[in-house]
C-alpha cells in the first residue's frame, strides 16, 4: 500500500513540474511577443520624435521651402507599424500570402513578393527609394509605393506626424518641439525651420492620409466597393493609374469610369492611347478590351468612338513622328485587336470603311499580312477570315481600269 501511494506521489511531483515548466515556457513566450510589440511601440515613438524635433524643413529667404531630414528603413519601418495598427482598427481583412499574391499579380503585374514602385511606371524600382530626389522629381511628384507583403498592404512612406496626432498621443513630444528655436544654421546660412505644428493643414491632410491608407488598402485587397467610390472622388490620379500604369482591367467599374473621364480630343490623344493598351514590364500589350466592350453597350456611342479611332487615332498611332515606344510587332497587334473587335461588334460595320482601308493604304507591301500570320493572328477568333476578306475588297474605291 506503502508502495502505492509512493507512487502515486512522485507521478503527481512529475506532473505538476510539466505544467509548470509549460507555464513559464507559456509567460516566456508571451512575455517575448509582448516585447516585441513594446520594441515595435518604443520605435514609433522614438522615430516619431526624432522627425518632430528635426522639423518639417527650412526656408532661405528669398527661396523655396526644402526637407532635408533623410527618409531611411527606421522610418519606414515606424510607418509600417503605424499602418497596419490603422487598418486593423479600420476591419481591413489581411489575405493569405497566396491570395495576395494573386492580387497583386492581377492589380499590378508585380511577380515579386517586395516591390518598391512609382504610380507612373509599371516596373518596379531596382533600389529601394523612400522619398523623391533630384533623379526622380522630373518623373514623378508622388511619394513611392510599397507591396508589402508580410502585413499584406500597399504602404506610402509617410512621415509619421502625417499619421500620427502626436499632440494628443505623444503630448510631450509636443511640448517639445514647442521649445525648438525658429532659426538654424545650415552651411553657415541662418534658415526658418518649419516646425510641423506649425503647418496650416496638417491635421485636414492627415485626416486625407488616413482615408487614403484605408481606402486603398480595403479597395486592392478587401474589394471594398464603398471605399471605391471615396477613391474616384478623392484619390483620382491612384485610380486612373491602375489602368494607364499597370493595365488592371478587370473591373469595369473603374474602367467605365477612366473613359468617362478622358476626352477624345483629336489634337491630344495621348490620354485615350493610355487607355487603349498598356505596355508591361515584360514588353508584352496587355489590350483594353473591357473599354471597348463599355463603347459598343451604346451603338450611337460606339458609332462615334470607332470613326474617331479610324480617322484619328489610327494614323496617329502609326505616325513615326510619334514618341510612343512601340516596335512595329506590338503596333500590328494593337491594329489587329482593335480592328477584330470593331469588326465583330459595330452593327453597322462596313469592311472597305475601316478594316480594307487600313489593308489598302498600309499593307500594299503585305507587310502586315506577314506580321499577323507569323503571330498565328494573334489567336483572335474570325481574325483572319476578316483580314483576307479586307485585302479583297480594299477601301472600296475602284481604281482606273478596275473592274
Amino acid at each position: 500500500m506503502n508502495k502505492i501511494l509512493i507512487i502515486i506521489m512522485i507521478f503527481n511531483l512529475i506532473s505538476c513540474n510539466k505544467n509548470s515548466n509549460k507555464d513559464i515556457t507559456e509567460n516566456k513566450v508571451e512575455n517575448k511577443n509582448k516585447n516585441i510589440n513594446m520594441n515595435k511601440i518604443d520605435n514609433v515613438r522614438d522615430i516619431l520624435e526624432k522627425q518632430v524635433m528635426h522639423g518639417y524643413g527650412y526656408k532661405e529667404d528669398g527661396l523655396d521651402m526644402e526637407i532635408d531630414y533623410i527618409y531611411k528603413e527606421a522610418d519606414y519601418n515606424a510607418i509600417r507599424t503605424t499602418s497596419i495598427k490603422i487598418l486593423k482598427s479600420n476591419n481591413f481583412n489581411l489575405l493569405s500570402k497566396e491570395d495576395f499574391q494573386k492580387k497583386v499579380l492581377k492589380l499590378f503585374n508585380f511577380n515579386k513578393i517586395e516591390v518598391n514602385f512609382l504610380i507612373e511606371n509599371s516596373c518596379p524600382l531596382e533600389k529601394i527609394l523612400y522619398q523623391l530626389d533630384v533623379n526622380f522629381t522630373a518623373v514623378s511628384n508622388n511619394k513611392p509605393l510599397f507591396i508589402d507583403s508580410e502585413n499584406k498592404m500597399l504602404i506610402e512612406p509617410l512621415f509619421l506626424p502625417e499619421l500620427i496626432n502626436y499632440k494628443n498621443e505623444y503630448p510631450n513630444i509636443y511640448k517639445n518641439e514647442e521649445k525648438i528655436a525658429l532659426t538654424k544654421e545650415i552651411n553657415g546660412f541662418s534658415v526658418k525651420l518649419i516646425k510641423w505644428k506649425d503647418l496650416p493643414d496638417l491635421d485636414q491632410q492627415r485626416k486625407k492620409n488616413i482615408q487614403t491608407l484605408v481606402a486603398r488598402n480595403m479597395y486592392l485587397f478587401n474589394d471594398s466597393k464603398a471605399h471605391f467610390k471615396w477613391l474616384i472622388l478623392n484619390d483620382q490620379y491612384f485610380m486612373r493609374s491602375l489602368v494607364t500604369t499597370f493595365g488592371y482591367y478587370d473591373d469595369t467599374a473603374l474602367v467605365e469610369w477612366v473613359a468617362e473621364n478622358t476626352k477624345m480630343d483629336a489634337q491630344d490623344l495621348e490620354p485615350l492611347n493610355e487607355i487603349i493598351y498598356n505596355k508591361k514590364c515584360d514588353e508584352k500589350i496587355g489590350f483594353n478590351y473591357t473599354f471597348l466592350k463599355i463603347i459598343s453597350e451604346d451603338e450611337e456611342k460606339a458609332t462615334e468612338t470607332f470613326n474617331f479611332l479610324k480617322w484619328y487615332y489610327f494614323d496617329w498611332l502609326l505616325n513615326p513622328k510619334n514618341t510612343l515606344e512601340l516596335t512595329f510587332s506590338q503596333k500590328a497587334e494593337i491594329i489587329a485587336r482593335m480592328h477584330s473587335f470593331i469588326y465583330s461588334n459595330m452593327n453597322d460595320y462596313r469592311t472597305y470603311e475601316f478594316m480594307g482601308t487600313f489593308a489598302e493604304n498600309y499593307d500594299y507591301d503585305n507587310t502586315y499580312s506577314k506580321e499577323f500570320k507569323a503571330k498565328n493572328y494573334y489567336n483572335i477568333p474570325a481574325f483572319e477570315k476578316q483580314w483576307k476578306e479586307a485585302k479583297q475588297e480594299g477601301d472600296g474605291v475602284q481604281l482606273p481600269g478596275e473592274e
